[in-house]
Parts: C-alpha cells; structure tokens; sequence
C-alpha cells in the first residue's frame, strides 16, 4: 500500500536537521532540466507563470539562481519536515520516532512539479512549481507532459517493492492528474471527508486538506498495511460513512 499527497506552497527552511539521515531524490536527471529552464526566467516572468507576487517571485528567481546540482548535504532538508502547510501540520512529525520515519518513507510518496516523486526522507532545497504551471521545456508544453510516465512508472516499482497494489489517494486533483492510473493498474483509493453543515455533508476544502494530513499520520503511526484497516479511521471526529462510500471514493464525514 502506498499512500500518495500534495506538496505545499510553503516551505519552511528554519528547520533542525542535524543527524537526520536524508535520502537522495530519485529524479535528479529530471529536475536538473527544469532547473536550467527556471534560470532563464527573470522575476516578472516567474511573477506571470506562477500567478504569484513580486516578493514571492523575487524570492524564488533567487533561490532558482542559488540552486546547483548536486546539493550539498548542508543545503538540503528532508520533504516531510520541509513543506509547511495544512496537510503537514496535520501530519505533525515532530514525535516521529525511528520506526515511524521507516514506515513512512515506506509508504508515503510526495508528489512534486519540481522533484517529481518524493519520499519523506527525500532531501530538498526550498523551490516553487506547482504540478499546473505552464512551464515550456523543449518539447514540452507544460510539465504534465515533461513528467509523462515517470512518475506512474516509479510508484508503480514502489507498489511492486511494497507486495501489494493499493494507491491511497490523498493527493488533490491537480497533483493526481500527473499519475496515468490506466497505465499504473493499481487498486486506487481515495478517501474524502465532508462536514455536516445546513442538513447535508459538504466538502470544505481547508478541512478536507487537514483531514488527508490525519489520514496520512494515522496511516504512519497505526503502521496500517491492509486498505480494510483504513475504515476504523476515527480521528477528529470523523468516521466512515458506508451510504455515501462507493468501491474507490471512500467518504469519511463528522458533525
């Protein structure tokens, strides 16, 4: 079983890492030809692609510009610690302990614009591509079509490693859209969660993401192998709702 989910927008970079064993990224190839292209872009081309602000713009033509294959040890921080949103803040991984960081870098797949696939020990330097810019490298109008089979043919060497063929969906749609799932041929689950609210259940998107983030450290810290095991998720509330479940969208719903 393999559970897959979003990066976030924000990274933090004031994180302790020392002693942490990071792991080598699997698409350095990859994310090396995205790189040469980003260089290219001054901050109002950036600001314009990435429909960001000036300072955000700025701050990533900077940290395009200071990038360089291969990072240093000193310059890289593992994925899980490093993204810094909703889902991660539910993840919470600062009590991981040693057998968790084993589990989870077993299980859980980050999927990324800039790095591809990332498992959770996987280091990092601080970078913004989302899965649906436009970005034009050679051939390539956009990075769905850069990354094309990579990244289904990697999680599917990842299923095949782990003795099983179950993807956990908990990644959103533009980060899903980059998996070929006819191709990957794997069992795919995906779970959603909804709120009671005005007399009927409603997905609200700021609890949905927070709810994945649970979902995920549930997963870690349960040590859960088999997909059944996934329906006694009681966290926060929510529980498994079997009227509005079908065989691939599971719905898990409180209030």
């Amino acid at each position: 079983m393999i559970i897959v989910i979003s990066p976030a927008k924000n990274i933090n970079e004031n994180i302790e890492v020392d002693n942490f064993e990071v792991s080598k990224a699997r698409f350095d190839a990859q994310s090396k030809k995205l790189l040469k292209e980003l260089k290219t872009l001054e901050p109002d081309s950036i600001k314009s692609l990435m429909k960001i602000s000036e300072n955000l713009s700025q701050l990533n033509y900077q940290r395009f510009q200071d990038m360089k294959f291969p990072f240093k040890q000193e310059e890289i921080l593992p994925a899980l610690k490093a993204f810094n949103g909703a889902v991660y803040q539910s993840i919470n991984e600062s009590d991981f302990n040693t057998i968790d960081w084993g589990f989870a870098q077993e299980k859980l797949r980050i999927l990324s614009g800039f790095y591809g696939l990332l498992r959770p020990m996987d280091g990092i330097r601080p970078y913004r591509l989302e899965m649906g810019t436009k970005l034009v490298v050679g051939e390539f109008n956009n990075l769905y079509q850069f990354w094309g089979n990579k990244i289904t043919n990697k999680l599917k060497a990842d299923l095949k490693e782990n003795g099983d063929n179950v993807l956990i969906n908990l990644a959103s749609n533009e980060y899903f859209k980059a998996i070929d799932t006819k191709a990957l041929k794997a069992d795919i689950i995906t779970p959603l969660f909804k709120e009671y609210k005005d007399g009927k259940y409603k997905m609200i998107a700021i609890y949905a993401k927070m709810a994945r983030g649970l979902m995920s450290r549930y997963i870690i810290k349960n040590k859960i192998n088999k997909v059944d095991a996934l329906k006694l998720f009681n966290v926060d509330g929510y529980e498994f709702n079997d009227k509005l479940s079908s065989e691939k969208e599971w719905v898990f719903t409180r209030g």
